[in-house]
């Protein structure tokens, strides 16, 4: 059996995971090694939007791995084409490009964005506007992209032209576009950055001011996407639509897959040869994500989402005012976040440590916020178990402080 310990003797350490080993897990509770069972109020950073081993998904795999798993993209095959076709119905979308993950899906958004400026404008139109406090992935691009030096220092120079405005400030963001830009960039909640929304008013600014320079508008919906939010995409809740739009994170309910989706004007440039992958697009992937789809783009997720949702705040402020530890929760549908107190700041991990302890995981958006993203479908006794024993941990962890 594997231990803990196995982690620091084999693995790179780019991680310092919990110190228990997951063995088994279904629906929203997870059980580790030596049998301790959990509640899952991380949904494996915004993945599991069904939880565990969900009876559609398995099956799926199930039937999809007897049939063909892998051909590359020399070749296209079934499920590909039938997964393409449910996302553009479902979506502004036109075209669609698959990949692994939410770094490729970015990666390939914003080659598209450049290659786009540069088939029609030349070679001086490359900028790149993101926000402070995104986060994008972990390629060069990506973090260079990213408005959290955190994840790029240490790596040599950053990519060129790209440019970073404070979040929701429609001013700067105005004051940095320009002819030279070839896109925006924007999360619809920053999650990594705080799991703060955009306002309304910021993203409909956002489309005018990419209208009016000829830029692209991107939205990074990694996190957001796949019925997170309480509707299918954040861009559907907002009514702005983008130009493109990445997809990650829930679209494989925890098999990996990425997807960038776009209008045919735009994705034309992507020609035979210009970007790729080996197993973006493959059978078994994109089996599974279609059905993920088949049952997250209902009505009846989507109001169980915002049920969901008002279960988990009204409790989460309840706490917030017991304790003192946190400030009422924020977010849309069922990516929450509860900002620490000043007193607190930086002790998120230590909140995550004593809950998991308590027999509950949460997540942390930085030091200083608590981040909750369970599965959609998550069921309401396990909000009311699991928020009882975040109780009992912030009971132990103030009592500790005293």
């Amino acid at each position: 059996m594997s231990v803990r310990a196995d982690f620091d003797r084999l693995m790179v350490p780019t991680y310092a995971p919990a110190p228990f080993v997951l063995v088994r897990a279904e629906g929203s509770r997870v059980w580790d090694s030596e049998g301790r069972e959990r509640i899952d109020y991380t949904g494996g950073i915004a993945v599991n939007v069904l939880g565990h081993c969900h009876p559609v998904l398995v099956e799926t795999l199930r039937m999809q791995a007897g049939e063909i798993w892998h051909v590359s993209n020399a070749y296209t095959n079934e499920p590909a084409l039938r997964l393409a076709r449910r996302l553009t119905d479902a979506t502004f979308a036109e075209r669609v490009f698959f990949c692994n993950s939410g770094a490729e899906a970015n990666e390939a958004a914003f080659k598209l964005a450049r290659r786009v400026a540069f088939d029609r404008d030349g070679e001086g139109r490359y900028e790149i506007v993101a926000a402070h406090g995104s986060f994008h992935g972990r390629s060069l691009f990506t973090v260079s992209v990213g408005g959290q030096p955190k994840y790029s220092e240490g790596f040599g120079p950053a990519i060129d032209g790209i440019r970073h405005v404070p979040f929701n400030d429609l001013d700067a963001l105005r004051a940095a576009v320009s002819g030279s830009t070839c896109a925006v960039v924007l999360e619809p909640v920053q999650g990594e950055g705080g799991v703060i929304p955009a306002d309304l008013e910021y993203l409909q600014g956002a489309r005018d001011i990419c209208n009016e320079h000829g830029a692209l508008l991107i939205f990074d919906e990694v996190q957001t996407g796949v019925g997170r939010v309480g509707e299918l995409y954040a861009y559907q809740h907002y009514g702005v639509t983008p130009d493109i739009l990445t997809s990650a994170k829930g679209l494989g309910g925890g098999f990996p897959i990425g997807a960038m989706l776009t209008r045919a004007d735009i994705g034309v440039h992507f020609p035979p040869g210009t970007h790729g992958t080996t197993n973006g697009g493959n059978p078994l992937a994109c089996s599974v994500a279609d059905a993920v789809l088949s049952v997250v783009d209902s009505d009846e997720v989507r109001r169980g989402v915002i049920r969901r949702r008002a279960a988990f705040v009204d409790q989460l402020d309840a706490l917030a005012i017991k304790h003192g530890v946190f400030g009422p929760a924020r977010g849309l549908g069922l990516l929450i976040g509860c900002p620490l107190h000043d007193n607190w700041k930086g002790l998120a991990k230590v909140i995550v440590t004593a809950a998991a302890e308590e027999g509950v995981l949460l997540l942390q958006a930085g030091p200083d916020v608590l981040r909750f993203a369970p599965s959609l479908v998550i069921d309401p006794q396990d909000i009311d178990e699991g928020l009882r024993r975040l109780d009992r941990a912030l009971s132990k962890i103030s009592e500790a402080r005293a």
